[in-house]
């Protein structure tokens, strides 16, 4: 099977809701997602095409270091492929293009809160290994990837859209 991978459109949105909603045990990513749009933090949002449609999207968005640091961060949050087409690699597809473009955009690192099994194949770290801490209290599924530098440690904050809806 022969998968696209390109910038998501708007007319890609009703396609990425009902990604979402499919992949996770509520609407909470869908909505999050929305909100991130509408708010102007997408920064990276991608979609995997095949049979002509929409099957798995990645959005990336900014995170802050506190304190402050000159560093620029994504957070990889989240990543989705419909229950169909599972087993097939096109999570990773989307992570890869991700990274990618995380580099070519100019960002210094990503961050993702995730199974470390899964993510460390992308070269994600555990954060707390590098001083850097997260707004959820968790410590082996914080991970980190550098690009060009990571921040000297603190306290790594998303977009507030990710604490508006109960995940």
């Amino acid at each position: 099977m022969k998968i696209l991978i390109r910038p998501e459109l708007p007319a890609d949105y009703a396609a990425v809701a009902a990604i979402h909603i499919s992949a996770f045990p509520t609407d909470a990513e869908s909505k999050v997602v929305n909100a991130i749009r509408e708010n102007g933090n997408a920064v990276i949002s991608l979609v995997a095409i095949a049979d002509d449609k929409v099957i798995g999207h990645i959005l990336f968005s900014p995170v802050t270091t506190h304190p402050p640091t000159p560093e620029k961060g994504l957070g990889l949050a989240p990543v989705a492929v419909l229950p169909a087409y599972h087993k097939q690699g096109i999570g990773s597809q989307l992570i890869r293009a991700g990274l990618e473009q995380c580099r070519k955009l100019g960002y210094d690192y990503a961050v993702v809160l995730g199974g470390p099994k899964y993510y460390m194949r992308f070269g994600f770290e555990k954060a707390s290994a590098f001083g850097l801490q997260n707004e959820y209290g968790v410590d082996d599924e914080f991970m980190v990837t550098k690009f060009n530098a990571l921040p000297a440690g603190g306290l790594i904050k998303y977009t507030p859209e990710f604490f508006l809806f109960s995940v």
